[in-house]
This record gives C-alpha cells, sequence and structure tokens, in this order.
C-alpha cells in the first residue's frame, strides 16, 4: 500500500474492522470481537488477514492500526536524521507535547484546537460519516517533533477541501523538517482527490505565514478581529493552495 493510499480491503467485514479499530485508536480483541457479527473462527481469519496484510498490529489483545507499506520516509541532513510517517495512537503523547511545544512559542489557534480535540476524544486517527482526520509524523531517534494534520469533512458539499496544520517543535527547525511535513500533507490530500488545501493563521504569525507562502499557498481571505489574544483582536489570514 502507498503512503497516499487508502488500504483496500477482500471483504466487507475485513473494511469494518478495519475502520473500527481507526476510529478508536485501539481496541480490546474481546471488543473487536463483539462489533462483528461473524463466527468466532471467521473472526479469527478476518483478523489473522488484516494482520498479515500490515494493517492492523497486536499487542496483548490490544489491536491498533499497523504502519502502512512503504509509508516511512527518512531523511538525513548534515547533522540531523529524521523520518516522517503516518500518525499512530502510540503517538499521542508525543503528538500533545509537541502541539503544544509549537504553540506555546508563537500564536496558532487551530493547532491548539487540534490539541484539545485529541485530548477530549483519546485518539489520533478519526474516521465516521461526517469527519475525518489523519496525521503524519516527524520524529528524530523514535520522538515526535512535528505533525502535519488534514482535517476531512465528509459532509458531501465540502469533501473536496480539507483544513491542514503543520508544526515543529523550535529546538529542531532549520532541518527543513517542516517543508517534508507541508509536502507530505498535500501529497496525500491530492492523491485522496481534494481539489484544495488551507489553514487559517492569526496575522500576528509572521512565520508562519511567511514559510506558507514560501511554499506556494495563497492569501485567499482575511477575517477581522476574528481572534481575541491577549485583550485585543486579531485579524485571521486564510490560506490556500489549489492541487
Amino acid at each position: 500500500m502507498g503512503s497516499t493510499e487508502r488500504p483496500t480491503f477482500s471483504s466487507d467485514a475485513n473494511r469494518r474492522l478495519y475502520e473500527y479499530v481507526e476510529r478508536h485508536g485501539t481496541v480490546e480483541r474481546h471488543k473487536l470481537r463483539e462489533y462483528v457479527s461473524v463466527s468466532a473462527d471467521e473472526f479469527a481469519s478476518r483478523l489473522e488477514e488484516l494482520k498479515a496484510d500490515g494493517y492492523l498490529e497486536e499487542d496483548g489483545g490490544t489491536l491498533r492500526i499497523g504502519f502502512e507499506f512503504g509509508a516511512v520516509a527518512e531523511y538525513e541532513t548534515d547533522d540531523l536524521a529524521f523520518a516522517i510517517r503516518p500518525g499512530r495512537h502510540d503517538d499521542f503523547d508525543g503528538l500533545i507535547e509537541t502541539i503544544r511545544d509549537v504553540t506555546d512559542t508563537e500564536t496558532y489557534v487551530v493547532a491548539e484546537t487540534v490539541a484539545e480535540e485529541l485530548l477530549y476524544e483519546n485518539a489520533v486517527t478519526r474516521h465516521n460519516a461526517v469527519r475525518s482526520r489523519v496525521f503524519f509524523v516527524a520524529t528524530v531517534e523514535g520522538d515526535v517533533v512535528g505533525w502535519t494534520h488534514l482535517e476531512l469533512p465528509q459532509v458531501e458539499r465540502l469533501r473536496g477541501t480539507a483544513q491542514q496544520t503543520v508544526g515543529v517543535r523550535e529546538a529542531f527547525r532549520g532541518h527543513g523538517i517542516g517543508s517534508k511535513l507541508l509536502e507530505r500533507g498535500v501529497e496525500w490530500a491530492d492523491a485522496n482527490g481534494y481539489r484544495k488545501v488551507y489553514n487559517s493563521v492569526p496575522v500576528t504569525n509572521d512565520r508562519a505565514l511567511e514559510f506558507l507562502t514560501d511554499h506556494g499557498w495563497d492569501t485567499e481571505a482575511i477575517r477581522r478581529n476574528h481572534y481575541a489574544i491577549d485583550d485585543e483582536l486579531v485579524d485571521e489570514v486564510m490560506m490556500a493552495r489549489e492541487l
């Protein structure tokens, strides 16, 4: 399975099993068995097939989404090696810490909201009939140091656009990690049929606005006095990139 592809399944039961785990982050084996109305033998067979394909992993009776085949990209600069791969539930704490590290040093309201949603739902990935999301993370020696996130509305009239966020811990900037993360998210959106990605940034966040502009994003709109930051009203700049 390529890094920008959704899994394909040999049966509807396999798809339902995978999507249930994807929605919940981690699932106990017996809970997953209760969800699908198949015999115990068929459940075991379906589960083994999903594990053999690399779609699910099991550890002590707990199931989670496996790494996507071919989806780990490794990079090396003069003084730093890092990898970018799909996020999974094991990255939960590292993601929260990384987002907070970024939002502590610069105002990024949408990213703050993403962190709160993660904490509320206790799951990295989400997939339902209304909204879905995917994460890619950058890691250095196994630790999460950056992320890109795509919020994917499932309502038909909104399905062509995706909201993207991206951030890198300050200590790891200057190595091209942010650029690779942004590119990975854009490539995923393009390959999965989206026509536009967008990002909303306070006008006071000069670094983020410059970063997006340098990567081909355009200012699509400005919402005046949209944020209340430190007791001041601040404009929101809506940046977008057509795919």
